[in-house]
């Protein structure tokens, strides 16, 4: 059981793991990573030739590491430090492998094309600890100042578990869960197509919120509260209440919130060591030579402006003043840096493509860790036979707080809130000690016997991503009547569709994917941009083994009417 409110369905003959992230494009992109055919080549008088890869976060990262195998030569922008949302920091003054994940630090075994890239730098995985995972010794889900005390669903009161039975239910009758999750196991592709396009039309102006509101089984505000509080997989979801209803079908559907792995040492380890990763299959270059290799150990840095030259070629001037220009370029970063902080040319996009990037709606988050000397949480409180402090979920201002560890002898890490919307701007003021105390605060309500500040050995280290100015939110979550902008932005890498002088600038990231605050959508939609890539220099991929392009008209998005 990995949830307070588990997933909707106890699956039965579940012998085929579900391995594609969304029903929009049901394309299989962990056998395309593993067909021995490779994933496409380009002509040889097209070997050398300069790419721009704006963008070093992960769906950058593998963008460039695939074209460089193909012969082509990307030059790799970054106005921060490679791996965007992998970001993996350390903490002052203490041991060196006690680590905090500021971004992504939680991944699904579905995100099967981002667990290729993760095996192939040699990176472990293991379980993350979540609300009444097994991972997890004990929970504590507190609400409205009472604290249940639990290691199984069972534990909790039987208010939470018919607040389970109406998602269950909600999603049954809403939204034919079983029947999807069935398709998506198989792969049965039409089936997936069939239900999925009724639910488009259907659901696209429809909430999260809404959604449950619309069902017999959530009738009860107060299951509503509880669960939009203590909600399922990762913690509450009622700060994507507001969103579009399909975001979340996208989550459940594919088991993103289940079964949650985390990178030991980091995650931002992966698109480090892809950085300075030499393949043993590339082509033109010789062996020996990575990323790292081609730019000097150094990603260009910032891009400062982007505009469309003679020939229909992309221009780059970057934060040093050096300008180059390029016959294709991929964008992975966030979109509204195109209307920000980047100075762009209108003729780079087709003027719907605009709309799309200026209605994409962000989340806010923030994180804040803490070091600690050992996990006392796991010491046995001689009263009660229970944990001493456990990993909570509440309606206080911490929300969700993680207890993360490396074995009972060592230091180890508390997250001691995780938020989202709302709850994260309530920190934004606030600096990271007096948001250490606010914390300290709320979890000494909760546990009135544990001195939590006697255990801290260092400085709090904390983010939040809408005050970070490369990124100015965490992710991408589409509100109602958002479907056709998002569609917009997946298929732009079909660039036949669009008119001649809107071509060869490529978007990538996972707010361009349709499951966005995941790693598998950055790795997907770069897949999507390096076959455009490919395509535009006249190159193919192998007949046994089709890209997302080759097969785009069998397995388009649902395109709703526009009138």
């Amino acid at each position: 059981m990995t949830s307070t409110v588990p997933n909707a369905v106890q699956h039965t003959d579940a012998t085929e793991p579900i391995t594609m992230f969304g029903p929009d494009f049901p394309y299989a992109y962990d056998d395309y990573l593993a067909h021995p055919a490779g994933i496409g080549q380009i002509p040889a008088t097209g070997h050398g030739t300069e790419v721009a890869v704006i963008g070093g976060g992960l769906s950058g990262i593998i963008a460039a590491y695939e074209l460089m195998k193909m012969g082509l030569r990307p030059v790799v922008y970054e106005a921060d430090e490679i791996g965007g949302r992998l970001r993996t920091v350390g903490f002052d003054g203490c041991d060196p492998g006690l680590t905090a994940e500021m971004g992504a630090m939680r991944f699904p075994p579905s995100s099967t094309a981002l667990q290729h890239y993760i095996d192939l730098v040699g990176l472990e995985t293991r379980p993350f600890p979540n609300p009444l995972s097994e991972a997890t010794p004990s929970t504590v889900v507190d609400l409205k100042g009472e604290s249940h005390y639990a290691r199984t669903i069972d534990d909790l009161p039987q208010v939470y578990r018919d607040v389970m039975d109406a998602w269950n239910r909600c999603l049954e009758e809403g939204a034919d869960f079983s029947d999807m999750n069935r398709a998506m196991r198989e792969r049965d592709v039409p089936r997936i197509r069939e239900i999925w396009a009724k639910l488009v039309q259907k659901l696209d102006n429809q909430t999260f919120y809404g959604f449950l509101c619309d069902s017999d089984a959530f009738k009860s505000f107060r299951h509503r509260e509880i669960f939009g509080q203590v909600g399922f997989g990762t913690g509450g979801w009622d700060t994507d209440f507001p969103n579009s209803i399909l975001e979340i079908l996208r989550v459940v559907y594919t088991e993103a919130d289940d079964h949650h792995r985390g990178i030991v040492g980091g995650s931002q380890q992966l698109p480090l060591r892809l950085w300075d990763r030499e393949p043993q299959k590339i082509v033109h270059w010789p062996l020996g030579t990575s990323l790292s290799s081609l730019h000097d150990g150094a990603p260009r840095p910032a891009v400062t402006r982007l505009n469309r030259t003679a020939g229909n070629r992309i221009t780059v001037t970057d934060a040093d003043g050096d300008i180059r220009t390029y016959p294709a370029a991929i964008f992975t970063g966030q979109s509204w840096l195109l209307l920000s902080k980047i100075d762009c040319d209108d003729a780079l996009f087709p003027i719907d493509h605009w709309t799309a990037m200026e209605r994409t709606h962000y989340m806010e988050s923030s994180k804040l860790f803490v070091p600690v000397d050992r996990p006392f949480w796991l010491d046995e409180d001689a009263a009660t036979g229970r944990d001493t402090m456990s990993m909570t979920l509440t309606d206080r201002m911490t929300r969700g707080t993680y207890l993360l560890d490396d074995g009972s002898d060592r230091p180890a890490v508390i997250c001691l809130s995780y938020t989202w919307c709302d709850d994260s701007l309530k920190w934004l003021p606030l600096s990271p000690n007096e948001r250490m105390d606010v914390m300290l605060k709320s979890l000494g309500e909760i546990y009135p016997d544990v001195d939590i500040r006697k255990h801290i050995i260092g400085n709090p280290v904390t983010v939040s991503w809408e005050n970070e100015p490369w990124f100015m939110g965490a992710f991408k979550a589409n509100l109602p009547g958002h479907y056709r902008y998002q569609r917009r932005l997946f298929t732009h890498f079909m660039q036949d569709r669009l008119p001649a002088d809107r071509r060869g600038l490529f978007l990538a990231g996972d707010d361009i994917s349709w499951t966005a605050g995941w790693a598998e959508g950055a790795v997907q939609t770069a897949l999507n941009a390096v076959w455009g890539v490919m395509t535009q220099f006249g190159g193919a991929t192998d007949a046994t083994n089709p890209g997302p392009g080759d097969v785009f008209d069998d397995i388009a998005p649902v395109e709703l009417p526009e009138d």
